[in-house]
């Protein structure tokens, strides 16, 4: 029920504020407009910190959740997030964004929601899934420290110190790296949008780790996060019978209803498709970069972006410096992908 209700906030808001790292990056490189990319900043800053403090006070233990594990394969999950980013920008808009567009009735993104989930569970589960395996066997690195508080530990700094100090110094850059831009501190939409998606982590992070904290049927430790969650509910849909319904489903189903609920609300609802047959196949194309790719870096551009860095995982830093690269290429370049051309029958 907590991931159903944080799902309703985060579709509402997502589709009130556009909320999306692609959006981001293309309005701040391509237009000239920071704002969007400030919200995020703002989104990653008050994540960090919020979940840090969670932590500290001992309402959940990162420890147990994918980002801080002591194994992981730095070129797949780099290689991962690079496919993932251009993934992004072929499809218009990470998993999240599509989940939200889906739910103002933009069936381009029924196609992405769909071919991302099978992408994704044949690289969890299917065909692609031994292939991942194996690379990942041959790649990954034992590490003795897998964040940051886990660094300073060894530098000496335990405790409390170690895990509220680096958040508070990368949480607060991001802070004020978002409000030192005089646009964003005027659009107080932008503003609330950066603030209530960060506590939305953390809240993803208590539903977790104390609601679900439970000795005899305990809940994975994790908060938002969208690649696994959608095939994930795509295979309950299919084969529901003897499953249950997990938090990341559960978060999927409310991001969509909640997107819907608000776009009927505010009459945005309005039935879009494609505009020609190349603009589909680009469509599904990006998705199943974002599927396979998103699987590979462990997460997507809120499961890493967001989620990943509030643990202040050091695997989460390598996942987003190719999700970052992978959108430049597909934003900036010889590789970029140039706008479509809306041909004059497909207009009408």
């Amino acid at each position: 029920m907590a991931g159903l209700a944080i799902g309703l906030v985060y579709g509402m808001v997502g589709l009130l504020s556009g909320f999306c790292m692609m959006s981001s990056l293309r309005g701040w490189w391509a237009e000239g407009d920071g704002r969007l990319a400030r919200t995020y900043a703002l989104a990653m800053g008050i994540a960090i910190v919020a979940t840090q403090v969670l932590a500290a006070s001992g309402g959940v233990d990162l420890g147990k959740s994918i980002y801080l594990q002591p194994s992981f394969s730095v070129p797949l999950m780099f290689a991962g997030g690079v496919l993932f980013g251009y993934g992004m920008v072929l499809a218009n808009g990470c998993g999240s964004r599509a989940l939200v567009l889906l739910g103002r009735g933009n069936l381009r993104s029924f196609v992405v929601v769909m071919v991302l989930a099978i992408a994704a569970e044949m690289t969890l589960k299917g065909l692609v899934a031994p292939l991942r395996i194996a690379l990942t066997q041959v790649s990954q690195t034992m590490a003795t420290a897998t964040s940051l508080p886990a660094l300073l530990s060894i530098g000496g700094l335990h405790g409390t110190p170690a895990r509220l100090l680096p958040a508070l110094a990368l949480g607060g850059g991001l802070i004020a790296f978002a409000f030192v831009h005089a646009p964003f501190r005027r659009a107080p939409g932008q503003v609330l949008a950066g603030l209530i998606v960060g506590l939305l982590i953390a809240a993803g992070w208590f539903a977790t780790g104390t609601l679900g904290a439970d000795d005899f049927n305990p809940v994975p430790v994790a908060s938002l996060t969208f690649v696994a969650p959608i095939a994930d509910g795509l295979q309950y849909v299919m084969l529901s019978t003897g499953s249950t319904v997990s938090f990341g489903i559960a978060t999927v189903a409310g991001v969509l209803a909640g997107s819907l609920i608000t776009a009927v609300v505010t009459r945005r609802f309005k039935l879009e498709g494609f505009h020609s047959p190349y603009h589909m196949l680009r469509s599904a194309g990006g998705a199943a970069l974002m599927g396979v790719g998103g699987v590979m870096a462990l997460g997507c551009s809120v499961g890493q972006g967001l989620t990943g860095l509030s643990t202040l995982a050091l695997p989460s830093f390598i996942a987003i410096a190719g999700i970052f690269i992978g959108t430049a290429a597909g934003l900036r370049g010889a590789l970029r992908v140039r706008p479509l051309k809306i041909e004059p029958q497909a207009a009408h």
